[in-house]
């Protein structure tokens, strides 16, 4: 199977761009806030599919979206020196993140909302997002990899 990574990226992204999202929190979005919810994405994504693909081409795939996050944060600004610095706080993030999700089906909803409150820093509307990834938990379990790599998905759920 010929994996696009790019579309796959891409697809997370536009997840991670979904509007309705960003006027749950409780304050304005940020880069930051975008980047949290983006490794949730890319945390039950790998989550769901770690067992579906090779550990090679999972881990391809993992480093070409942190590549691509990298990419991000210099056009922000961040020079040399301090992206090193910031890629490695982000990195220690998103595996606190990936570790936390694996345990997401089998624990009980205050678990998952003090999740999303603790990383989204909110006190409101956490349910939704609770709700909210939950469906997309749902949704990844009906579609491949092969859906996600082909080209950018309707991602309506």
């Amino acid at each position: 199977m010929k994996i696009n990574y790019l579309n796959i990226y891409n697809n997370l992204i536009k997840l991670t761009r979904n509007k309705n999202l960003y006027l749950k929190l409780e304050k304005q979005d940020t880069f930051s806030d975008r980047l949290i919810i983006l490794f949730f994405h890319l945390g039950f994504f790998m989550n769901y599919f770690k067992y579906k693909v090779s550990k090679s081409e999972m881990q391809y795939l993992f480093d070409f979206i942190i590549k691509h996050i990298e990419l991000s944060i210099r056009e922000i600004g961040y020079g040399d020196v301090s992206i090193n610095k910031k890629m490695k706080e982000l990195i220690n993030l998103l595996y606190l993140i990936i570790s936390k999700i694996e345990l997401w089906e089998n624990e009980k909803d205050e678990f998952k909302n003090n999740l999303i409150k603790d990383y989204l820093n909110i006190n409101k509307n956490h349910h939704y997002f609770v709700d909210y990834f939950e469906k997309y938990r749902i949704f990844l379990s009906k579609n491949t990899l092969n859906n996600f790599s082909k080209d950018i998905l309707d991602l309506k759920f």
